[in-house]
């Protein structure tokens, strides 16, 4: 198995910068569409089993602080089917950065997240 593969880093790429916009611009459907229908998702104090459940979350929540940034993203691929994505994430108004992971697999109807986890480290 290759890790790493040029081609396949930038494909995951790509899908990752545009599951960064629909976040961003806090579109629902285009979010829980980059999500396999089981996919787990553990938030800061949330947990989604499924698409139902990550749809119906999403959309009670506020939108996201205006000038999300991203810091030391990487992405690992694994053969030319799995991938890793870990980044760091903040807003204007704190220097906190928050973590996030999404373990993404290329499934029939294309790439998507299995597995998704985001937290805040604790404030000292």
């Amino acid at each position: 198995m290759q890790v790493n593969q040029p081609a396949i880093v930038a494909e995951i790429g790509t899908i990752f910068e545009a599951y960064e916009e629909a976040l961003v611009a806090g579109d629902v459907d285009r979010i829980v569409g980059f999500f396999a229908p089981d996919a787990v998702r553990f938030g800061i104090a949330d947990r989604q089993v499924g698409l139902a459940e990550q749809a119906a979350w999403r959309r009670a929540q506020p939108p996201l602080p205006p000038g999300r940034r991203l810091k030391d993203t990487i992405i690992t691929t694994y053969g030319v089917d799995v991938a890793v994505v870990t980044t760091l994430f903040g807003y204007p108004d704190t220097d906190v950065l928050g973590r996030q992971s999404q373990t993404w697999v290329r499934l029939p109807h294309g790439w998507r997240i299995i597995t998704a986890h985001v937290s805040n480290p604790a404030h000292a």
